[in-house]
Parts: C-alpha cells; structure tokens; sequence
C-alpha cells in the first residue's frame, strides 16, 4: 500500500515534515493524536517503502538511544505518475512537422531503439532466419506486443508476417497511428539488423484485423 493508497500512512509523513527535527514514534504520536502502536506501523511501512530514515540518536544524559524518524531526500515518490501525458507531449512535436519527415524520424527512432533493446545473439550462432525471428520475437514479447509468426509455410522457411495481437501504446496509437506505428515499424526493422538478420520487416500494416497490427517480412535485400 503506498502513501496515496492509505490517508493515514499520509498523515504521518506530513507530520514528519513538519516536524523540525526527527521524531519519536511517541513524539509523532501525541503531534498526531494517536496510539504510538499506529504511527509505528506507518512508521515501519514507510521505511520499507524507502520514504522515511530511522536511526538511533544518542540519548542527551544516562539511558538508551532513542529511535527518530525523518523523511529522506528527495521529491516524493509517492505522488501520481502520468506517463501518457508525456508521450502525448513528445508525439506533438513530430505531429507538427512535415507527415513524411514526422514518420521517417519515428522510424528511425525506432531503429536506434529497436538495436538497443534486442539481445543479440551468441557470437558463435549463424544469424539464420529462424534464429533472428526467435531474438525478434523474444523482444516484441517482452514489450508487451504478444506477436504470433504466420505463414512459415515449411520447416526451415522464416515467416512472412508476425501479427501483433497487443499494443503497449494504444491509447497513442489510435491518436498518432502513423507516428506511433512508423515508431514499431522501425523497432522491427533495427532489431533485425542488430541481429544480422537476412530479413527485415517491410511494412506494419496497423489494425489489420480489429484485434491485431501485422509486420509484415521479406529477405533484407527487398527491404
């Protein structure tokens, strides 16, 4: 449960803030208004959640150390996220610019990223159709695309087209499909050549069916 989650939990990183010093757990409690057994729990949930310091302070005369608590460094972690907002943001800026050039850079935005994220093959494994769509699609699976290969046709022979049956950015896609799908595309296309594919993806025909994108594959020299 994080701070957001629990009002409580809250309260109490609120009233340690404010503090101006660290506090007790009976300290934080009377500030509070509550059971010290309570702000002990948020206290140790808060610590585990990486929010909060505690450390033993030396007493100022005889007995033991005590135990204070304040909040680390930092922005808050806690707060909301908006990722999709940033994205929007970003896409708007290719959306302004001339469509061809727009599509041209996300794809090659995707390439760059696309060589980037792919692991590559074993030094001493032939970069072989099969082995190439196996790295291919180990990474469009980890991305969250679900991709399917179809049309193998017969043992030894590469597929002619993976259907992606998940988008991880639909949302984006469906208001910048040209943008967001050159970005796939070239996602495609640069973890290919990372892998030494003799293939490339040639066109990602976008919501092909209702539920799925298709990538479609040809030999690196039609590409």
């Amino acid at each position: 449960m994080t701070t957001r989650e629990s009002p409580r939990r809250r309260e109490v990183l609120d009233a340690l803030r404010a503090a101006p010093s660290p506090l007790g757990v009976a300290e934080a409690a009377e500030r509070m208004g509550l059971h010290p057994n309570t702000v002990r729990f948020h206290l140790d949930a808060l610590v585990a959640d990486g929010l909060v310091e505690r450390r033993a302070e030396a007493p100022s005369g005889p007995g033991r150390p005590r135990t204070v608590y304040s909040v680390r460094p930092g922005m808050d972690r806690g707060g909301l996220r908006d990722y999709r907002l940033l994205a929007r943001m970003l896409l708007s800026r290719w959306a302004a610019a001339d469509p061809a050039e727009a599509r041209a850079e996300a794809r090659e935005t995707g390439r760059a990223w696309g060589r980037f994220l792919v692991d590559p093959l074993p030094p001493y494994e032939p970069a072989t159709p099969e082995r190439s769509v196996a790295g291919l699609l180990a990474l469009l699976d980890g991305l969250g695309f679900e991709p399917r290969p179809e049309g193998a046709g017969e043992p030894g022979r590469p597929p002619e087209r993976i259907r992606l049956r998940h988008c991880p950015f639909l949302e984006l896609a469906e208001e910048q499909g040209t943008l967001v799908c050159s970005l796939h595309l070239g996602l495609i296309q640069g973890a290919l050549a990372k892998l030494g594919a003799p293939l490339t993806a040639t066109e990602l025909e976008p919501f092909a069916t209702p539920d799925s994108c298709v990538a479609h594959l040809a030999g690196a020299a039609a590409g």
